[in-house]
């Protein structure tokens, strides 16, 4: 009597995962967002920071930690640095965090479990602040857990128009975001991440995911105040929404 050994199909290959930071002198914080980065339980096949025109050591300071790229974009604005960075990026799933922020170890492991589901093409989670009082983050909290996942299915899966998505913690399969052309280099800044959802969303499912929150500072908030910033980001949302335009064309660097 023969036994016949059993062949299992070939499990399908990893999709590889290119991390990307877009900074304007951020010498102060990029090393910590790095690390937090590198030190992921779903390690990075790549990590990218786009030094966007910074005329302090940001690109030193990153070029200096083993297994981060620098490439540089002259053109300063976020949208430009982003779009740089989809370019050099090699990976099938791109993940942008801001220069401000620090990863949780899980945070690439649970964007790529949500990536992996069928027919979703983007995630993005909500933050939580390191460096703000406990009114600034029960706030915000409140805010996650309530008028986000509305606002979000009200928009994606009500209106059909789009989604809410977070610029400073994202993800996004390549292939999509090539598809519509990549990001929108016309924006200067606010409003630049509901225009990417609205414009992903008649491909595929762009997820909110609780789970894929992220660690990051509160300095806008604490610049320019908790209900000039909340208004702000409203007044932005609804607008590109709607006129498919953000409504403010400059911003506040609050780095200084």
């Amino acid at each position: 009597m023969t036994h016949q050994t059993e062949v299992l199909p070939p499990r399908p290959p990893r999709a590889r995962m290119s991390v990307i930071v877009c900074a304007f002198n951020e010498e102060a914080t990029i090393a910590a967002c790095l690390h937090s980065v590198l030190a992921q339980t779903r390690p990075p096949d790549e990590v990218i920071l786009v030094d966007n025109a910074s005329t302090d050591d940001t690109a030193r300071v990153a070029g200096a930690i083993a297994g981060v790229r620098v490439v540089h974009e002259p053109r300063k604005g976020l949208t430009r640095a982003r779009e740089a960075g989809r370019r050099a990026a090699t990976g099938d799933l791109l993940a942008w965090l801001d220069a401000d922020c620090r990863a949780p170890l899980c945070w690439l492991e649970r964007m790529e479990r949500r990536l992996s589901r069928p027919g979703v093409i983007a995630v993005s989670g909500p933050f939580r602040y390191y460096d703000w009082d406990w009114r600034g983050r029960l706030l915000l909290r409140a805010y996650d857990l309530t008028l986000a996942p509305l606002t979000h299915w009200l928009v994606r899966d009500v209106a059909g128009r789009g989604a809410v998505l977070y610029g400073g913690n994202f993800a996004v399969r390549a292939d999509r975001l090539a598809q519509i052309g990549g990001f929108d280099t016309s924006i200067e800044f606010h409003g630049e991440d509901t225009n990417l959802a609205r414009r992903l969303h008649p491909l595929g499912r762009v997820a909110l995911a609780r789970e894929c929150w992220m660690y990051t500072s509160a300095r806008r908030y604490l610049a320019m105040g908790r209900l000039t910033v909340l208004r702000l980001y409203a007044r932005n949302f609804w607008h590109e929404l709607v006129w498919q335009a953000p409504a403010d064309t400059a911003h506040l660097d609050v780095r200084s």
